[in-house]
């Protein structure tokens, strides 16, 4: 049984864990609080025109169908790109962490954590290169085909998928590594030598285990994702126009910073809600199955 900590110990901790409180309120809790600020202005306070607190920002976003239209366009861009990274990474988790051994595995990793090395903007130009018309993809098929191909992939909403599912893949594929990583392979025999089928296996072992790290793997995705807007602009065109898009024209275009701060805010708490109703339902699963 764990000791109950004494007054050195416990001012020993709160010493140590003072760094940390510090850089979450400089970093998180200041900035959100300044935008909450913005959000309640009727303009920019340092533009030299009068100003007022006021809710006309939040009233905005009910009073016009269009941001509702682009909020639900973003997320269904987030789910499909969460569940796109889930499908494809949770194979890869796998080969990483229960049949590739040695220097194989670390040659993998490479080329997982290779695109953090770059630029985010690099990557998502150097899709609008491959994308584009006469460029590296239609060179490619090609080769496969007779005729002239022409996919027209640049400017549509699968090349915003892309360059998305390019961008946050390898965070579902580290966080379930990490979850299958855990799982001892002497549970897996046990249930073969029980008769259980690799359906089995996966179903009431392996999906139950890695589920945490799955789960926090999808919220690394979603919730960036459901904001984001450099991707859609650069390789959206004109079916680029998301929720990320128009709180980012506020603030760098339009100038109307508290119109932005507004949206921003419906935005997350709009995620978080969606957040809040999904724990419970993944706790839930995830008991069952234990």
């Amino acid at each position: 049984m764990a000791q109950p900590l004494g007054p050195g110990d416990a001012r020993r901790a709160a010493l140590l864990l003072t760094p940390a409180y510090l850089w979450l309120t400089a970093a998180v809790f200041l900035p959100l609080s300044a935008m909450l600020f913005f959000s309640l202005l009727s303009d920019a306070p340092f533009r030299g025109a009068d100003w007022r607190f006021t809710l006309d920002n939040y009233r905005a976003f009910f009073a016009t169908d269009v941001y509702a239209t682009l909020l639900w366009k973003s997320l269904r861009l987030g789910l499909t790109v969460t569940a796109l990274c889930v499908v494809i990474g949770f194979p890869c988790a796998w080969v990483l962490a229960k049949t590739i051994r040695g220097r194989a595995r670390e040659a993998l990793f490479l080329l997982i954590i290779l695109p953090f090395w770059s630029n985010s903007l690099v990557r998502v130009f150097s899709w609008a290169i491959v994308l584009r018309g006469n460029g590296a993809l239609d060179w490619l098929a090609g080769l496969f085909s007779s005729g002239d191909v022409r996919l027209g992939l640049l400017f549509t909403p699968t090349a915003v998928v892309i360059g998305l599912v390019h961008s946050y893949l390898p965070y579902v594929i580290l966080t379930t590594y990490l979850a299958l990583q855990a799982i001892d392979d002497t549970l897996i025999e046990a249930a073969r030598s029980m008769g259980a089928d690799r359906r089995t296996i996966f179903r009431r072992l392996v999906l139950p285990l890695s589920l945490p790290g799955l789960a926090a793997g999808a919220v690394l995705v979603f919730v960036p994702v459901v904001g984001s807007f450099m991707e859609p602009r650069i390789l959206g065109g004109r079916f680029g126009a998301y929720f990320g898009t128009v709180i980012e024209d506020q603030f760098v275009a339009v100038f109307n910073w508290p119109l932005g701060a507004a949206l921003s805010f419906i935005l997350l708490a709009v995620v978080l809600a969606i957040l809040s109703a999904a724990a419970p339902v993944l706790r839930r699963a995830q008991g069952a199955a234990a």
